[in-house]
């Protein structure tokens, strides 16, 4: 059994707002951890995403750290680097319709604001994420990927990008301060310019996958 430690704390990044990731390898499924915990893997389903060289596989390359290994070795760095990341493009487009989708939802009303705008943020996030690591070879897997982004970062000012990111935490943790009407319309007011931020993400991303 290997036992990881991954994400902002491996980054020096952790503050309130963060979680204690910790990745568990064993057997077929370590069945003594919770997978609502934990995150529970079997060896094999590790060298399947090294093979199909995933987003999560290159951010357990790059950022985790060994905690516990029963056979004393690091064995995610014993299977080498992952296998190129190809799936970018695809995945920019699905968080760029996972974000339309919030987007009009939230204009609607339909569902509730907290939630539709967490998702406006997991979505911006992730669309960094997933065009860091595939098209400019810097990948950046922190949630703040998308204003570490130099010119390129999301255009929102900080105040409406905070209140996305409150948003994501009131609806994972539930604590935090209420979105207030004012903040909201400030978020929905900045939708049109992350619409063409994305697109441009994708198109960028589509023109790279070509090249």
């Amino acid at each position: 059994m290997h036992i990881y430690a991954f994400g902002s704390i491996c980054r020096g990044e952790i503050d309130s707002n963060s979680d204690l990731d910790i990745l568990v390898i064993g057997g077929e499924y370590p069945a003594q951890y919770d997978p609502a915990i934990y995150s529970v893997y079997s060896y094999e389903r590790v060298r399947e995403l090294w093979k199909e060289g995933n987003p999560f596989a290159w951010h357990l390359f790059l950022e985790s750290r060994l905690l516990f290994a029963s056979d004393g070795r690091d064995f995610l760095h014993s299977i080498d680097q992952p296998a190129p990341y190809k799936n970018y493009a695809n995945d920019c487009e699905k968080f760029f319709s996972l974000f339309r989708e919030a987007r009009a939802a939230l204009n609607t009303a339909s569902r509730s604001i907290v939630f539709e705008l967490s998702t406006i943020f997991l979505s911006i996030r992730n669309i960094a994420t997933c065009f860091s690591l595939g098209v400019s070879n810097h990948p950046d897997f922190s949630r703040n990927s998308a204003i570490r982004m130099g010119s390129e970062s999301v255009p929102l000012c900080d105040r409406v990008y905070r209140v996305l990111e409150r948003a994501r935490v009131l609806c994972t943790r539930g604590r935090g301060q209420e979105i207030t009407s004012d903040e909201l319309k400030a978020a929905q007011e900045s939708l049109d310019a992350v619409y063409h931020w994305m697109n441009q993400l994708v198109e960028r991303a589509r023109a790279h996958e070509r090249v």
